[in-house]
């Protein structure tokens, strides 16, 4: 009987690792495909706040520009004559164009 009882015992121990065992493989194999979802998700997140990041970059480029022709008057004139080839008469322009 003592025998018996000592087998079942064993097996109960057996039958309790493998049961454990089985539940945590489960729980993990569930959080696999949520783990590289949320991994997918970091990486979205990532390029967009560089996207964004590129974008404010540009925009304070641009709002200087802006600053810089209202309260500078040289720079807006140096500016009249680069991009919109416009010069007071008299004065002599030259102009180095870029090889493309």
């Amino acid at each position: 009987m003592r025998a018996q009882t000592k087998a079942i015992r064993g097996m109960n121990g057996v039958i309790l690792c493998l049961l454990g065992i089985s539940i945590g493989a489960l729980t993990v194999a569930s959080a696999w495909p949520q783990r590289r979802k949320l991994d997918e998700k970091e990486l979205e997140l990532a390029q967009i706040l560089e996207q964004e990041r590129k974008v404010i970059a540009e925009k304070e480029d641009h709002q200087a520009a802006l600053d810089a022709m209202r309260d500078d008057q040289e720079y807006l004139e140096l500016h009249a004559v680069d991009r919109l080839n416009l010069y007071r008469p008299g004065t002599t322009v030259y102009r180095i164009e870029r090889q493309r």
